[in-house]
């Protein structure tokens, strides 16, 4: 593996194509110590108009952006593929293996929704022990979401939003079989899908990276104490490492509803993203409509977390199990 060589893969259909130009932007502008970066854009129907957007980010920085259009993703999850509310596209990843070109033996996988703040070469050179993928752990997941594939409530579940891949090892050991077999065992009724069976075939086999390699903004308001009560496997990242991607996050993945292209967010971090939106061809692009009442009473919910997150919590459960049980009719 070439260490100067950056290779990236996103995820993307045209609803997500100007978020993913934000964050591929962020990306070369943060990473510009690199010799190369390819970025490998899985796609599922990215315009032609959004993929020459694209390219003329790439070309700004005099980097390389390559397109993977998929068109039988249906008929290769099945007739009655069912991704729980999520667009489908979000399954693209789980064929990583088989759509990337042979000769890429390590890729860090990026979701849309981020954007990168910091150099990733520490990231691109970090070993993984012999596990097939390294992520950064998700604790305030729900008991119930553990258990539906297999994992003990004290284990450790990770967010895929940001995955480093060894796919040389992910393609000797078939992980893309097995992860088709989990989710169509399962009927597609799982909360997070694709994450989900990415946690339940690589349990025990996912490298822990630091909260500042996948930071979720909403944890600004989570005390390590509590993140610890709710997993304790999250002992595994320190307080000053928490303390640190709070203060000063490599990529920060904009989970929840708090997003900042929605009218009305007082996401903390959303001036990363307008920063980078504006130097995109996307620049001036309307924010969604509709949700300023829900915003602020998001926002006041994340104050409510730090000052008593049992509150936070157990509105956070109920909601969350009932979306758990839909899934399951």
């Amino acid at each position: 593996m070439d260490r100067e060589v950056l290779e990236i893969v996103y995820a993307a259909n045209d609803g997500y194509a100007r978020h993913l130009g934000v964050s591929m932007y962020s990306l070369f502008d943060s990473n510009r110590e690199f010799k190369w970066i390819r970025v490998h854009v899985l796609s599922m129907g990215v315009s032609k108009e959004s993929r020459s957007s694209l390219r003329r980010i790439a070309a700004d920085f005099d980097r390389e952006v390559s397109f993977i259009e998929v068109e039988d993703l249906y008929s290769r999850l099945g007739e009655t593929a069912d991704t729980g509310g999520y667009d489908i596209s979000i399954m693209l990843r789980l064929f990583m293996g088989e759509l990337l070109p042979d000769d890429i033996e390590r890729i860090v996988y990026l979701d849309c929704d981020t954007v990168v703040l910091g150099s990733l070469k520490r990231l691109w050179c970090e070993e993984l022990g012999g596990n097939v993928a390294g992520a950064v752990m998700e604790p305030t997941i729900y008991r119930e979401v553990k258990e539906s594939i297999g994992l003990e409530p004290g284990e450790a579940y990770y967010n895929s939003g940001v995955l480093m891949v060894d796919l040389e090892r992910w393609r000797e050991e078939e992980i893309q079989r097995k992860l088709l077999e989990l989710w169509k065992e399962k009927s597609g009724k799982l909360f997070a899908s694709d994450q989900d069976v990415l946690n339940g075939v690589l349990r025990g086999r996912i490298h822990t990276l630091m909260p500042r390699y996948n930071f979720f903004t909403n944890y600004r308001y989570f005390s390590y104490a509590t993140l610890v009560q709710h997993s304790p496997s999250y002992r595994a990242v320190s307080k000053k490492q928490l303390r640190l991607a709070k203060r000063c996050p490599v990529i920060v993945h904009y989970m929840g509803d708090e997003r900042p292209w929605i009218r009305g967010n007082l996401n903390h971090y959303r001036k990363a993203y307008e920063y980078y939106l504006a130097k995109t061809p996307w620049a001036g692009a309307s924010k969604e409509k509709g949700k300023v009442l829900y915003m602020l009473a998001y926002h006041l919910m994340d104050y409510v977390t730090a000052i008593c997150p049992v509150i936070r919590w157990e509105i956070s459960h109920r909601l969350g199990m009932k979306l758990v049980e839909s899934r399951k009719q």
